[in-house]
């Protein structure tokens, strides 16, 4: 059921304020709106829905924009679908409007799908959304649908990689995998064009969204990475001894995990000296177990210190970040991330990895799946250690040239028009 709490304040963007307790209505039922801060910036405020999947992502990838739009007065509502007690408090406590929807971004459950798209409506019409900006393969082509539907002014869908039925695996997609890429093609078709704006993260998913989907938009926005903030991902020299090589993500197959264990075990029996680190959750059903995991810590081939809430002590530690992905990714936020820091980069020569390393100025691209060239890639690093401070240094140019997230979120403020 969907659900969503109103509070009667519209705080500033902060952790730790208040101590307002759950209040959850049904969609349907009165609740009064926040009164927003800052009212003397507008006339009429606008009603903006930022739809996601996970509150976390949402918070994580996108609550600086969301801070910033509530600020100028906007009302903004966060739309996810996995929001809990304490997680819907802190989203009030930030000055935003919950709204839980019911979302499976595996399933193609033709009911379920409906379902998706009859709360989203629904919610639209309730809170008269006049912005609609949703992120995601999912939620863009049900939002809009829905926004669309409800006559939401502007609809705006951000495609942030083409995801799983796009992964281009060692073998050939099975038939469900290619049933299931034309279904999302059509769903592409049907929705897209109903957008006011589509944003993608980078130019192979713009080319293939039209050679595969058949999706050509004049409106579309080449917007590169989501940006990061180069303040807490600050520069800071890259650490020699022990020279350490760092995985930081999902441990999914896709994410080139495997790989990179694969070579940390070769590495290790010719440099012991030499450190890989894991930083992430296992994945027992799409990636690397926890067994598996504590295979190669009892080894001594890596560290594993688990998924953890703030992964900048462990790239300050690091000497070279690796993510041999394959994924159809848009552009990596966690790559972005070791950019800012300064840390020279082993990634794949695939869409969105591409874009974040200029080859042997800020460190190697490798074909995806070529074991072999991610190995030599860091015995290279090995052998001239010394040429990682220049790479760090590129890397941080870099971040500060295309990823920074206030420049990232000044284009977004302008694509909305708020």
């Amino acid at each position: 059921m969907l659900t969503e709490t109103t509070t009667t304040t519209n705080e500033h963007y902060r952790k730790d304020t208040g101590t307002t307790q759950p209040n959850a209505e049904k969609v349907g039922a009165q609740a009064a709106e926040p009164v927003a801060v800052n009212s003397s910036a507008m006339n009429k405020p606008e009603h903006i829905a930022f739809v996601g999947k996970e509150v976390s992502v949402m918070l994580g990838f996108r609550g600086e924009l969301m801070h910033e739009l509530a600020a100028k007065g906007h009302k903004v509502y966060a739309f996810a679908n996995d929001y809990t007690s304490s997680s819907e408090l802190k989203i009030r406590e930030m000055g935003f409007i919950p709204v839980r929807f019911s979302l499976n971004g595996y399933s193609m459950n033709p009911l379920g799908e409906l379902r998706t798209l009859w709360q989203l409506y629904w919610a639209f019409k309730k809170h008269r959304i006049t912005t609609s900006f949703c992120y995601f393969a999912k939620p863009s082509i049900y939002g809009t649908l829905a926004g669309w539907a409800a006559r939401v002014p502007q609809r705006i869908a951000k495609i942030e990689g083409l995801g799983r039925t796009f992964t281009q695996g060692r073998h050939k997609p099975n038939l469900r995998m290619r049933f299931v890429r034309k279904m999302q093609c059509l769903l592409f078709r049907l929705a897209l064009p109903r957008s006011t704006a589509l944003i993608v993260l980078n130019h192979d998913d713009q080319k293939d969204l039209q050679r595969h989907c058949n999706v050509d938009l004049p409106n579309t926005v080449v917007l590169g990475g989501i940006g990061v903030c180069l303040e807490r991902f600050s520069h800071s020299p890259v650490p020699l001894t022990p020279l350490t090589f760092t995985f930081v993500g999902r441990l999914l197959n896709e994410k080139g995990i495997r790989y990179f264990l694969e070579v940390a075990e070769r590495i290790k029996a010719r440099h012991p000296e030499v450190r890989f680190l894991v930083v992430g959750a296992a994945s027992a059903s799409h990636g690397v177990s926890q067994v598996e995991l504590n295979h190669y810590v009892k080894k001594g081939i890596i560290q594993h210190p688990g998924q953890v809430e703030n992964v900048v002590p462990y790239i300050e530690c690091s000497s070279v970040f690796v993510l041999p992905s394959y994924y159809r990714e848009g552009l990596p936020r966690s790559t972005q991330e070791a950019l800012a820091i300064g840390r020279p980069v082993i990634t794949t020569d695939a869409p969105g990895c591409r874009d974040t390393v200029d080859q042997n100025i800020n460190g190697y691209l490798v074909p995806p799946h070529d074991v072999n060239a991610l190995e030599q890639a860091m015995q290279k690093m090995i052998n001239n250690p010394n040429s990682l401070v220049a790479m760090g240094r590129a890397s941080r140019k870099m971040a500060e040239e295309r990823f920074n997230v206030r420049d990232v979120n000044r284009r977004l403020v302008k694509i909305l028009n708020l």
